[in-house]
């Protein structure tokens, strides 16, 4: 891999050699020889990008709107919707136009509005593409087009939230493609490449270095980090190293203003393509557990317990019935080692688990009261997303859609213990704006702005005084996981 050092260095270092020559020289007295560095030039990404660029899609989605009641879909960008859906987790909501009065009734019609763009890679001659989860979350159609303007409808065969990795498919024949890289031999400081689909801009390249292979963020893997300039657009296109192979997928930004600031995340590529094989496979992803809540070992908690050194995962509470509990595992153990493999961080733990297949055997090596010990255990199934189950016995009045086009009602107690939730209400349907903001059905509502959600006829009431003229925010549960989601009241 080439290096260089930077220009301005470098032009100081010639014009300091050259006065000390003269000065010197002024003197009568030779200078002494000083043996100058090796200079390199800096690399060249022209040959790889023209190699790879035509594997590299842009990817935009559609969702079917039906419009006329609840206002026509508005004209946000594509790419301020792929944004907002990313980094506040569901698209920015969109204003709609004001619709003429008239005696006549309006007639609701459905339509094909954007959702919003991303990039993406293919990965097989006949077609299959890999692209992030978020990229076609919630996309009735997928549409892909190739670096010479042909365009397909795409499939898609699955996608993991968990890992950001989606796998579609378009019907083709000798297409281009990305060969695939170990993303477990990247080293800091590599030289890297990404092309995507920035703001609509297609196949656009930047460069940069790794910064760290595998920086844990507290999601479920850990990321490359890199300073490649990536924005709203690039999710989905390929981290490419410099043999020209696909090391990651770039999926996420650290900002504070919602553009690029040095900082940037990708899917290590060793992890996506055990997920695209699982989706290829079954359309979904299969992972373990072993039902233990854990958190760091301190170095204060290693030397109290009388380990060398702060490593392994803190078991803080073990679940009736797991298989942890199964196989002896107790609340205060330290587990060391699965499978012989040292847990450095409690990161590593989860996602060691995940990757082994449920109904396996395990040994897990853990450190309680003082001594080391083995035991071993049967994986279970990691469960999917929590999502309130419909109650029957709802009034029609608590079902009637608001000025947010949400039909709502109110979380039975079985729903609350299902949820572990102490009140809010249960998204039955969202049409106009609150499904263009990407609410759906099964989607739980725990606050409007800052007043929380007991009832549905509390909220309904709430969402009746909402200033159509004022952005309002809600607090959405979806899954284990809640975000704030900003939407505005429909214009009458």
């Amino acid at each position: 891999m080439n290096t260089g050092i930077p220009a301005r260095k470098f032009l100081s270092t010639l014009v300091f050699g050259a006065a000390s020559v003269l000065f010197a020289g002024g003197l009568g007295i030779a200078a002494p020889a000083v043996a100058a560095p090796a200079v390199a030039g800096l690399p060249d990404f022209t040959d790889m990008v023209e190699k790879a660029g035509p594997a590299v899609v842009n990817i935009r989605t559609t969702a079917k709107m039906r419009s006329g009641q609840n206002g026509a879909p508005g004209g946000d960008d594509e790419e301020m919707q792929e944004f907002f859906r990313r980094f506040f987790g569901i698209p920015m909501p969109r204003q709609p136009e004001r619709t003429p009065r008239g005696n006549g009734r309006q007639q609701q019609q459905e339509e094909e509005v954007p959702r919003g763009v991303g990039s993406g890679f293919i990965v097989s001659a006949d077609g299959f593409i890999m692209t992030n989860a978020h990229v076609i979350d919630g996309a009735d159609e997928v549409y892909v087009t190739l670096t010479d303007k042909r365009e397909y409808k795409a499939k898609v065969i699955g996608a993991d939230k968990r890992t950001d990795v989606a796998l579609v498919k378009i019907e083709g024949g000798n297409l281009p493609r990305l060969p695939i890289g170990d993303s477990a031999r990247l080293r800091a400081g590599e030289w890297v490449i990404a092309i995507g689909s920035p703001f609509g801009l297609d196949n656009t390249v930047t460069a940069g270095i790794v910064s760290t292979r595998a920086r844990d963020t507290g999601d479920y893997l850990q990321l490359i980090q890199t300073d490649v300039a990536v924005n709203p657009g690039n999710s989905g296109g390929p981290l490419i190293n410099m043999r020209g192979e696909v090391v990651g997928i770039n999926s996420q930004i650290y900002s504070r203003s919602g553009g690029y600031m040095g900082i940037s995340f990708a899917v290590p590529i060793d992890e996506a393509m055990r997920v695209a094989e699982q989706l290829k496979a079954s359309g979904k992803v299969t992972r373990g557990r072993i039902g233990v809540q854990i958190g760091e070992v301190t170095r204060d908690v290693a030397e109290s317990l009388g380990l060398s050194k702060a490593q392994g995962a803190q078991v803080q509470r073990v679940e009736p019935g797991s298989p942890a509990e199964k196989g002896g595992v107790e609340t205060g153990d330290i587990i060391l080692k699965y499978n012989g493999i040292a847990i450095e961080r409690s990161s590593d733990l989860p996602r060691l688990v995940g990757n082994t297949k449920p109904g396996a055997r395990a040994t897990i090596t853990i450190w309680r009261k003082g001594a080391s010990r083995e035991l071993h255990l049967t994986i279970a199934e990691m469960e999917g997303e929590k999502v309130a189950k419909k109650d029957g016995a709802k009034s029609r009045a608590e079902r009637a859609p608001n000025a947010l086009g949400l039909s709502v009602t109110t979380l039975s107690d079985a729903q609350k213990r299902e949820l572990s939730l102490e009140s809010g209400v249960l998204v039955e349907a969202a049409d106009g704006v609150a499904a263009r903001a990407g609410l759906r059905a099964g989607d739980v509502i725990l606050r409007l702005n800052n007043t929380d959600i007991k009832d549905a006829g509390q909220f309904n009431a709430l969402v009746a005084k909402l200033d159509p003229k004022k952005m309002a925010v809600l607090l959405v549960r979806r899954g284990d996981s809640s975000q704030f989601v900003p939407i505005r009241p429909n214009v009458q």
